[in-house]
């Protein structure tokens, strides 16, 4: 091995690197095994629940994010004038969304908008419907910011 970097060394930077290239194995196709073994692709189909199935999800979520970390009381008690905004606005290859908007009531008495989406195979670890949502003026963590614009279409 010791003269075998010695005649590289000799032979000059480029040869070196030739003569390492032709020395080491060629490329072999991967077995059948290897070959996307459980990785079929995406298969969406578009079944994405309506803008109201979304509702309760929204509220539990909520309630548990303001107590948990921002020790806040607030839950929300209403929705109102729920609208879908767009549905798979991206190219059809996309994950599957439907955008929706509308009113929600807080239990300090302040109504503020809400803009979510609902996910198709979005949930924990793929499985189920998921939902991402932001109340205007509550994203105190900037995570639609600004304005809850990102979680929109």
């Amino acid at each position: 091995m010791r003269n075998l970097f010695k005649s590289l060394r000799a032979l000059g930077p480029t040869a070196a690197a030739l003569a390492l290239l032709a020395s080491s194995h060629a490329a072999q196709a991967a077995n059948p095994l290897e070959l996307n073994f459980w990785l079929s692709g995406p298969r969406y189909d578009g079944g994405v629940v309506e803008c109201e199935r979304a509702l309760s999800t929204i509220a539990y979520q909520f309630r548990e994010k303001e107590g948990k970390f921002w020790n806040s009381a607030l839950t929300i008690t209403g929705f109102g004038r729920i609208q879908e905004t767009a549905f798979r606005p991206w190219q059809s290859d996309n994950i599957p969304r439907r955008f929706c908007s509308g009113d929600v009531m807080l239990s300090d008495g302040k109504m503020r908008s809400v803009h979510y989406s609902i996910i198709e195979d979005g949930g924990f670890a793929g499985f189920g419907q998921g939902v991402e949502w932001c109340v205007t003026g509550l994203d105190r963590n900037w995570a639609y910011s600004p304005g809850c614009r990102a979680a929109r279409p």
